[in-house]
């Protein structure tokens, strides 16, 4: 085979939705497209992942129920082996990143992690990812690689849909013996909040001038029924953690409606929040970048904007 193989990832039970959108992103690059399942039981994810656009799931059943790097690490070993593939797509995760670069490094693949963009196919792959810390987006190439790992940033693809009706496989690879006892599951601190979840984002910028004018802004985010997201600039003044920022170096995020307050929108904010359903933007700069990407816009103070929605809110 040749193509795409994604590895759906799943915990405790659970396909997570990454899964969906490295499908998406996959199903983009043309040619043969296979999900490898790694699990303790991959039947149970047999319904969810007959999307369209999928020819094949490849069941690799491992021993034990909790993740175990190594054994993921030998599974994907085995299918490169068997498969052939010419991209395998894994998302930017916590898990993925404990095994993926460590395959590629043994077998010589080409390799990349945090990607956003993805276009073309086997013979004309390009791919775009966050560089400089968000202020630039690098074009990778990878002349003389058969196969090539990609490590996708979760949010920026469309999750994929669809019912399909792929071959499933049972596949067997060898995993070698257990090297780990696992003892209990705590799931890993993310913030404060998760604003890639949220559906009405109200996000600011340097525009609100002072940190002690943020409680305005939470506040009338509350009211209002939304979340409270920030630019960069706010997050290296040290004013919010990074779980409320919003662009390449924070969270990529794809709420219905994305209100922006005093954000001029750099390149690397707006790669992370051009997906919304709906984006409007105030800014006292006409020119403002941001409202290249706005369906809404006006070209006015923040802050009498937000004492006019405060009133309407109350």
């Amino acid at each position: 085979m040749s193509g795409v193989l994604v590895v759906a990832e799943a915990r405790r039970g659970e396909l997570r939705d990454v899964s969906l959108e490295l499908i998406g992103a996959a199903r983009s690059l043309g040619g043969p497209l296979s999900v490898a399942v790694i699990d303790h039981d991959p039947s149970r994810y047999r319904d969810r992942l007959s999307v369209e656009g999928v020819d094949a799931v490849l069941a690799v059943a491992t021993p034990n129920e909790h993740f175990e790097p190594h054994v993921a690490a030998r599974a994907l070993e085995g299918l490169i082996a068997s498969e052939q593939p010419d991209v395998v797509v894994l998302g930017h995760t916590i898990d993925s990143l404990g095994f993926a670069p460590a395959v590629a490094a043994r077998g010589g693949h080409g390799f990349a992690s945090d990607v956003t963009r993805v276009s073309g196919g086997a013979d004309s792959l390009v791919v775009g990812r966050s560089a400089y810390g968000g202020k630039l987006e690098a074009e990778l190439d990878f002349p003389g690689k058969d196969t090539v790992l990609l490590l996708l940033r979760a949010g920026a693809f469309e999750p994929a849909g669809g019912s399909g009706s792929p071959e499933w496989r049972d596949v067997q690879v060898e995993l070698g013996e257990p090297r780990s006892e696992h003892v209990d599951f705590r799931e890993a601190a993310t913030g404060d909040v998760d604003i890639t979840k949220a559906d009405f984002l109200l996000s600011v910028g340097r525009g609100i001038e002072d940190k002690d004018n943020l409680e305005q802004f939470e506040g009338l985010a509350d009211k209002m029924g939304a979340i409270l997201s920030v630019s960069r600039p706010l997050v290296d003044a040290g004013w919010v953690t990074n779980a409320r920022q919003v662009g390449q170096s924070g969270k990529t995020v794809k709420p219905k409606v994305y209100l922006a307050l005093g954000i001029s929108g750099a390149v690397q904010h707006l790669a992370g929040m051009r997906g919304a359903d709906t984006i409007i933007a105030v800014n006292t700069d006409p020119e403002a970048p941001i409202f290249s990407v706005a369906h809404y816009g006006a070209v006015a103070d923040l802050f009498d904007v937000a004492d006019q929605l405060e009133q309407q809110s109350g």
